[in-house]
């Protein structure tokens, strides 16, 4: 997988100074303040690409960044592989007290992730900006601790 880096820019948007936006072959990552928006540009997420996202995930888990949205808005199918990375990442981010966002995916892949329970372990939005205004205006949380799913309104 060839990830070329063709666009970085700082926007001033809504007033929001502090966005930056990367712009990669089937990886987009977005910096709004504190949080990363990592879009998957992708309509088949599978094992290929899986280990791409890990290790962007890793990444940002790595630098601290505790508020995470991973937008699937352009998933048509996703396999177990993704969907294990999505997991284990939230997994990961619980351990610094961090939260991982969805943006849902296409109405096939949506029904799938709810049959299977992934996608009742994360907060799920319909949009980018609902995904977003939820880190900023409330404390709702799901997410996995060592002792399993813990759920905050």
């Amino acid at each position: 997988m060839n990830l070329n880096l063709f666009e970085s820019k700082i926007f001033n948007v809504q007033g929001i100074q502090e966005i930056t936006r990367v712009k990669m072959e089937d990886f987009e990552k977005l910096v709004i303040k504190d949080i990363i928006i990592e879009k998957v540009n992708l309509t088949r997420a599978t094992y290929k690409e899986a280990g791409e996202l890990k290790k962007i995930l890793d990444e940002d888990i790595e630098k601290k960044f505790r508020k995470l949205i991973v937008d699937l808005s352009q998933c048509e199918f996703i396999d177990s592989t993704f969907l294990g990375v999505l997991v284990l990442s939230l997994k990961k981010i619980s351990m610094i007290s961090g939260e991982i966002r969805l943006v849902k995916p296409k109405s096939v892949v949506r029904a799938l992730m709810e049959k299977s329970g992934t996608l009742n372990i994360f907060n799920a939005y319909d949009t980018l900006d609902e995904a977003v205004e939820s880190f900023e205006f409330t404390n709702a949380a799901n997410y996995y601790t060592r002792e399993g799913l813990i759920s905050q309104a």
